[in-house]
C-alpha cells in the first residue's frame, strides 16, 4: 500500500494575491491581475501587459542582505516557502552567531525541497549582458552566475531554514511546478523524506522574455488598452497568453509524520501522472493523447475513477492551440464524465506564471476542496465551439468538492497532472 501524503501548508504570491487567503478571495471575486507592465517601459513591444506580483517587499520575508543576493524568482519562492512553513507550524526562531534565525522544526536531514523553475534569473542575465557589451567583462555583476541559475531558489530556502535533505530543481518549462510536486510525492512515499517543500516559482517580466515570446507569436497583443480582458481561455476571441510571475509552495508530509505532531491537514495529495507528447517543441499534440495519458496515470496513482473528480483546473493558457487541444485531452481522459464536472482556468485571472503556475493552481484546487467553490474562467464571453465543456464562465459557482485535479502542459511536450482529495 502506498504511503499517504498530505498537505499541511500553502504559500502563494501571484498577480491576484500575496497570500493563500488573498488568492482565495480574488478567485471567488473573479479578479484580474493583468495590467500594463511596470517593471520596464514596454513601449514599442507588441505585447505591453503582464501579470505582476504587486506590492511585494522582499525585506518583509527575509533579511535585506540576503535579498540583495537573490533574483526576484528566488525572493518570491523564499516568501512562499515561509508562508507555507508558518501555516504548517514548522518554523521555530533560534539564536545563532549571526543573530535571530528561523529554522525547520522537523528533522532537517529528512526534510527536502523540490522546486520548479523554467527560466531562472532573466533580469540579472539581461543586466550582465548589457554591462558586458557596453563596458566589458570586468563590469559584469559579481554574482551573475549564482543569482541567475534556476536551482538557487531551492538552495537559498535550504540555507535560510536549515533544511538538509535533498534540494532539487525541476525544469520542464510550464510543467515544472506540477512535476516538482510529483517528484516530492515520490520522495515521501519512498521514505527518503518525511517532509518536503514543493512547488514552483518564476519571474521573467523583462524585455528579453517579452520580446522572445512575442517572436513566437504566443502572447496576447490585441488588448494592451484593456489588459484585464486579455487572458480569455476557451473564448473564441483569444489571441495568446499573458506572461505572469509568481510562486506557489506546498508543505507535504507523510500522514504518519503530520498526525504525529497533530498538524492541521489541509488535503490529501492523492496522485501524480507525467507524460511526453514526443510531437513538437512548442505545440501540444493536437490529439490530446499525451496529456490525456497523464490524467489517467494520475487517477490510477490515486486509486480513483474519473467519476470521483468534481473539479479540474485546466492549463488553459488562452492560446488557440492549447485550449482546443486541452479540451480534447480532458474529454479523452474523463470520457462522458468530462461533461458533468467543472473545468476552469485560473490563468484567466493570474496570467501564465510559467513554472509557478502549476503549484499556484494546485493551491487553487486545495482551496476549492476546503471551501466548496469552483473558481471561474473570466472573460469567457464568446465560447469557442471546439471548447464545449463547463468552464465556470465569468462567475464563481459553489458546490461540494471531494476531489480536484490540475494539469500543466509545457514546451517540449511535457505533461503533468496532480490530484488532491478531501482528507478524511
Amino acid at each position: 500500500m502506498k504511503k499517504k501524503v498530505v498537505v499541511t501548508g500553502m504559500g502563494v504570491l501571484c498577480p491576484i494575491g500575496n497570500s493563500a487567503a488573498e488568492f482565495r478571495d480574488a478567485l471567488i471575486a473573479g479578479k484580474s491581475g493583468i495590467a500594463r507592465i511596470t517593471q520596464f517601459d514596454p513601449e514599442g513591444f507588441d505585447s505591453q501587459i503582464a501579470g505582476e506580483v504587486k506590492n511585494f517587499n522582499p525585506s518583509g520575508w527575509m533579511d535585506k542582505r540576503d535579498a540583495r543576493k537573490m533574483c526576484r524568482f528566488t525572493q518570491l519562492a523564499v516568501a512562499a516557502a515561509r508562508q507555507a512553513l508558518e501555516q504548517a507550524g514548522l518554523l521555530t526562531v533560534v539564536e545563532t552567531e549571526d543573530g535571530v534565525k528561523r529554522r525547520i522544526r522537523s528533522r532537517s536531514e529528512m526534510t527536502g525541497i523540490v522546486l520548479g523553475n523554467g527560466i531562472g534569473g532573466f533580469e540579472v542575465v539581461s543586466e550582465s549582458f548589457k554591462k558586458l557589451f557596453d563596458s566589458g567583462p570586468r563590469r559584469m555583476l559579481p554574482l551573475t552566475v549564482p543569482m541567475m541559475i534556476g536551482n538557487e531558489a531551492a538552495g537559498n530556502i535550504s540555507m535560510l531554514y536549515g533544511i538538509k535533505g535533498p534540494a532539487y530543481t525541476q525544469v520542464t518549462a510550464c510543467t515544472s511546478g506540477t512535476d516538482a510536486l510529483g517528484q516530492a510525492l515520490d520522495l515521501i512515499r519512498a521514505g527518503r523524506c518525511d517532509v518536503a517543500l514543493a512547488g514552483g516559482t518564476e519571474s521573467c517580466i523583462v524585455p528579453f522574455a517579452i520580446g522572445g515570446f512575442n517572436m513566437l507569436k504566443a502572447l496576447s497583443t490585441k488588448r494592451n488598452d484593456e489588459p484585464e480582458k486579455a487572458s480569455r481561455p476557451f473564448d473564441a476571441d483569444r489571441d495568446g497568453f499573458v506572461l505572469a510571475e509568481g510562486a506557489g509552495v506546498l508543505v507535504l508530509e507523510s500522514e504518519e509524520h503530520a498526525k504525529g505532531r497533530n498538524a492541521d491537514i489541509l488535503a490529501e495529495f492523492a496522485g501524480y501522472g507525467g507524460s511526453s507528447d514526443a510531437y513538437h517543441i512548442t505545440s501540444p499534440d493536437p490529439s490530446g493523447e499525451g496529456g490525456g495519458r497523464a490524467i489517467k496515470l494520475a487517477l490510477a496513482d490515486a486509486g480513483m475513477r474519473a467519476e470521483d473528480v468534481q473539479y479540474y483546473n485546466a492549463h488553459g493558457t488562452s492560446t488557440e492551440l492549447n485550449d482546443s487541444t486541452e479540451t480534447r485531452m480532458i474529454r479523452e481522459a474523463f470520457g462522458p464524465h468530462a461533461y458533468k464536472m467543472k473545468v476552469s482556468s485560473t490563468k484567466s485571472m493570474t496570467g501564465h506564471c510559467i513554472a509557478g503556475g502549476g503549484a499556484i493552481e494546485a493551491a487553487a484546487c486545495i482551496l476549492a476542496i476546503r471551501e466548496g467553490f469552483f473558481p471561474p474562467t473570466i472573460n469567457l464571453d464568446n465560447p469557442d465551439p471546439a471548447c464545449d465543456l463547463d468552464y465556470v464562465p465569468n462567475a464563481v459557482q459553489y458546490g461540494e468538492i471531494n476531489a480536484a485535479a490540475s494539469g500543466s502542459l509545457g514546451f517540449g511536450g511535457h505533461n503533468g497532472v496532480v490530484v488532491f482529495r478531501r482528507y478524511v
